[in-house]
């Protein structure tokens, strides 16, 4: 089991059904639970902090404009 671990990241917010994508600037992508208000942001480049749960899902604790 892993542990989760706390991330801050940079990206471009892209929608994806349940769970938005968040394309970093290499190609990669990690999936956002996000509870808060964020489709005003889909397009735009975002920060994102949150901790990871799971391979490629990113639990959202704060998402702002870049």
């Amino acid at each position: 089991m892993h542990r989760p671990t706390r991330h801050e990241l940079e990206g471009v917010l892209l929608e994806n059904g349940l769970y938005p994508i968040l394309r970093m600037p290499d190609g990669g992508e990690w999936r956002l639970e996000i509870l808060k208000r964020h489709r005003h942001l889909f397009g735009t480049r975002v920060k994102v902090i949150g901790t990871r749960d799971g391979f490629d899902l990113l639990a959202v604790d704060r998402i702002e404009p870049a």
